[in-house]
């Protein structure tokens, strides 16, 4: 029990390491005030409604110009750089927790060798009166 403990904590401590160091981007494209598509590691699919830069348009320096009714959006979501364990930092009080939370975690799945009950010597009752029968009351 005990080793088989031991390999699923580090499993879980090695994927809380993995997704703290791990940075990614997600990409939304609005149109307007909707969000049309959003997506992760990648760019997002947009709406075909984007303005297309057309230099032939401009007639003696006279352009139009059209407001763009779509943007993109891009959150960055940076993982932690440097994973470092700084033992030499620790207080006397955060020493004295580690320690006994570590003593109460291993002695706490020390369980008894036989499963003792007490209440296997006794004998059950004797039902002399139905008390919930007293204890009934009916409307009529």
């Amino acid at each position: 029990m005990s080793k088989l403990s031991h390999k699923i904590l580090a499993v879980l401590m090695s994927f809380v390491v993995l997704f703290s160091t791990t940075s990614f981007a997600i990409t939304k494209h609005f149109c307007g005030d909707t969000l049309v598509d959003t997506a992760i590691f990648s760019e997002a699919s947009t709406c075909g409604m984007e303005s297309q830069k057309d230099t032939s348009a401009t007639i003696s320096g006279c352009s139009i110009i059209k407001k763009d009714c779509c943007k993109d959006e891009q959150v960055l979501i940076d993982g932690q750089d440097e994973v470092q364990l700084q033992v030499d930092k620790i207080s006397f009080n955060q020493e004295l927790f580690i320690a006994s939370f570590i003593y109460t975690y291993i002695n706490l799945f020390e369980g008894l060798e036989d499963n003792v009950s007490s209440f296997e010597e006794y004998e059950p009752p004797l039902v002399i009166k139905e008390i919930f029968k007293i204890d009934e009351t009916y409307l009529i």
